[in-house]
């Protein structure tokens, strides 16, 4: 995880979880000079257009203040969704059995996309079965991951 995304989670997680929401993840992306700050929230019961309001205002409010993001930035605050990204070794293993897309940000046996079935979690690495063969992908080189929704 970089600085930056280190320092907002930091800053804005506990603000997020005083307003009664679980801060399920946040993204940075600079691009260029303008960037966007996503933030993902989740309840018991699921996320509302309203709690996201809510959380937005605040998080906003605290952004002005604190000002840890020297350029444009776009803000965004919504639920995790179907394709609910993961970032944590908790997250994964709570959705083991299910199918995920995880990109890696550099390659690991030769590839840096995966996707299959979630295996488990072992020490501080993800395991995916893809097809017949199992990888074991280490937490820290996870660049994205997101749950595949199923419709069965």
């Amino acid at each position: 995880m970089s600085s930056k995304l280190e320092q907002l989670q930091a800053l804005l997680a506990p603000v997020v979880v005083a307003l009664g929401y679980e801060c399920w993840g946040i993204e940075f992306s600079a691009q260029g000079r303008h960037s966007l700050l996503r933030v993902y929230i989740d309840k018991e019961g699921g996320v509302l257009v309203d709690d996201c309001a809510i959380v937005s205002r605040q998080i906003s409010g605290v952004l002005d203040v604190e000002d840890p993001i020297s350029v444009e930035y776009t803000l965004e605050v919504s639920s995790p969704g179907m394709e609910r990204p993961l970032f944590t070794l908790e997250q994964f293993a709570k959705y083991v059995g299910e199918q995920v897309k995880i990109k890696l940000r550099s390659p690991f046996e030769g590839r840096r996309n995966f996707q299959g079935l979630l295996r488990g979690v072992e020490e501080q690495d993800v395991v995916v079965q893809v097809e017949d063969h199992e990888f074991l992908l280490p937490i820290d080189m996870i660049d994205k991951a997101n749950i595949i929704p199923s419709f069965d």
